[in-house]
């Protein structure tokens, strides 16, 4: 009781928590990037259910972890070394996250960009993805994120009470934002095509992290940002064309 008080008026654990906040906030636009993306691809009706059980999967995935704090900062120590450089197993789990949304990404633009795809180059069994697949690749993708996540909040604060309000935050605001990001993505085929870009991007720096190469996620996310506004600026371009055909 007396460490709950101490941490309530605390000004430094206030800070720790707003800062954490945003950190968890802005590390779950990766994960709800490729939880609308993929949740689109399923039938109207089932996409809420899979978002939903999505995004809580990413809660319990979270907080599971942060009970687990012991076992996770263990993951930043090398189980081996090649060609001179030391794996952890955290490494290897931003590797195989990256190279998955890689793959993931670059199946998706491929279905966009051919006319006439055929049979899937990348998936020889069914072309079209059950609740049960998208949710199983959803919290597969929430492993990879939360494992990051939390270590980074590890790094910011010893408190886990201050971790789990950050999280419960964040994946609240995930849950409220991710239908209508989905919709928009859905509305607005142009998004789609950012977005994968993005999925790749993020991939692509997940595996370089895995390598030790770190990249700074301001650059990341300044360049996505960058990107969205490019692509806001041509909707609005066309949506002014469109409306001046009408006039004519």
């Amino acid at each position: 009781m007396d460490y709950l008080a101490t941490l309530l008026f605390d000004p430094n654990a206030w800070l720790a928590l707003a800062t954490l906040i945003v950190m968890e906030v802005v590390l779950g636009i990766d994960n709800l990037i490729f939880i609308s993306v993929l949740t689109n691809k399923l039938p109207a009706d089932r996409r809420e259910k899979a978002r939903r059980i999505g995004i809580a999967g990413a809660l319990i995935l979270r907080l599971v972890l942060l009970g687990l704090i012991a076992v996770i900062i263990q993951l930043t120590e090398p189980v081996f070394e090649l060609f001179g450089e030391g794996f952890s197993w955290r490494d290897l789990i931003l590797i195989a996250g990256g190279l998955f949304l890689v793959w993931k990404a670059t199946k998706e633009i491929h279905h966009n960009v051919d006319p006439d795809p055929g049979p899937d180059l990348f998936d020889s069994g069914k072309a079209t993805m059950g609740v049960a697949a998208a949710i199983g690749q959803i919290l597969l993708l929430d492993l990879v994120f939360s494992v990051d996540s939390i270590i980074t909040a590890v790094g910011m604060t010893d408190h886990v009470p201050i971790m789990v309000i950050a999280v419960i935050f964040a994946v609240s605001v995930m849950l409220l934002a991710a239908t209508p990001l989905a919709n928009f993505i859905h509305r607005n085929p142009t998004i789609v095509m950012l977005a994968l870009a993005f999925l790749l991007l993020i991939g692509t720096t997940l595996i370089a992290e895995g390598f030790g190469a770190h990249v700074p996620k301001g650059y990341i996310y300044a360049a996505m940002a960058f990107s969205a506004l490019v692509e806001g600026l041509n909707m609005l371009s066309r949506r002014a064309r469109r409306a001046r055909a009408r006039g004519m």
